[in-house]
């Protein structure tokens, strides 16, 4: 079978490998689509992996049943979730499932920009679910994406009425529009210095769009919350200055969720005095779990949240590299998503 092998990010390679034999409780699924996250943009959190098979948001049909396999059956269109935790540890008793040991080293093989992967027993329990026939296959592949926003604003307990501001639209920004409204949120200000996402931002219902090379973010947070500042600012930009700027907005009393990480050797420097007296609280929320993929499924498919206009390309899995050019340099551009030809 045909996968492709990230060596770096200019450097993304066909190359065949043997289908993946499975287990007598495990599945093969054949790939249909798989979204490209920002993650996978990232060759600084990659690298020391290299080479590998990238994809973690894929959608497909399942090709082959292991004998003990319950509940699933071949022809079966399914969302396969890369990571599972064990259900059992000390974290996940305590629901912080993506700390979870077991959470780390569960994945589908050999990943999801592959014509095959094999769903090991865990993922296969935990986090496999059937996809009803009028959600297509481009659109679940937001299934993951839209369950790490899931969990993030349940983290942040976002309130009826809040003033929600979001630095970074990109997909995940746009999900957190679309979800902060969906959860209740009186007003929604989103900041990108690309002038198109912040007009899908419109779109998607942002009430206040900010280009802070153009002006202020702070003045205009200001100006719209009659001086206090955002009751949640969620961080979707993956770098330092973007987490200031969601310190300087955030109202006293709020919250800050940190969804993106920076690079590790990037500092931020916040001062307990302020943090103390302001009762600021930061928020870090790292991927999403089992519970949330679920959520997100019964959005897409009832219809309570619409991602069709999120995907603004698509590419055949043979145009992997071009598929990975414009989702880092195309600036009008938000989820690409691969299919297998």
């Amino acid at each position: 079978m045909k996968v492709a092998m990230y060596y770096s990010p200019k450097d993304i390679r066909i190359e065949n490998m043997p289908k993946p034999k499975i287990g007598s409780d495990e599945i093969l699924v054949e790939m249909k689509a798989c979204g490209i996250c920002g993650s996978d943009l990232m060759d600084w959190y990659l690298k020391n992996r290299t080479p590998i098979v990238l994809g973690h948001e894929p959608t497909g049909v399942i090709t082959e049943v292991g004998e003990q396999v319950q509940d699933f059956e071949v022809d079966n269109r399914v969302f396969v979730h890369h990571h599972v935790a064990c259900l059992v540890c000390h974290y996940c008793i305590r629901g912080d499932y993506t700390m979870c040991e077991e959470f780390g080293r569960t994945h589908i093989q050999p990943g999801g920009f592959s014509e095959y992967f094999r769903v090991p027993a865990p993922n296969l329990k935990i986090d496999t679910l059937k996809i009803p026939d009028d959600l297509s296959f481009e659109e679940a592949t937001l299934i993951e994406p839209i369950a790490c926003c899931v969990r993030a604003l349940r983290k942040c307990n976002v309130q009826t009425g809040d003033t929600v501001a979001v630095i970074g639209a990109g997909t995940s920004g746009i999900v957190h529009v679309i979800l902060s409204r969906c959860f209740g949120a009186g007003r929604v200000i989103v900041s990108d210095l690309v002038d198109y996402r912040l007009e899908v931002a419109e779109g998607f219902g942002a009430d206040v769009t900010v280009n802070p090379q153009k002006e202020s973010l702070m003045e205009r947070v200001k100006e719209v919350t009659d001086g206090r500042g955002a009751d949640l600012v969620v961080v979707t930009a993956p770098n330092v200055r973007a987490f200031d700027d969601g310190i300087k907005v955030c109202r006293r009393g709020g919250t800050v969720c940190l969804f993106a990480p920076a690079q590790p050797r990037e500092q931020a420097k916040i001062s307990p005095h302020r943090l103390f007296f302001s009762e600021i609280t930061v928020v870090p929320s790292y991927s999403t779990s089992h519970v949330e993929t679920r959520m997100a499924l019964e959005m897409l498919s009832s219809g309570r949240i619409r991602v069709r206009e999120l995907i603004t390309h698509t590419f055949p899995l043979s145009r992997i590299m071009d598929a990975f050019k414009t989702a880092s340099e195309n600036k009008e551009c938000l989820k690409v998503v691969v299919v297998n030809e």
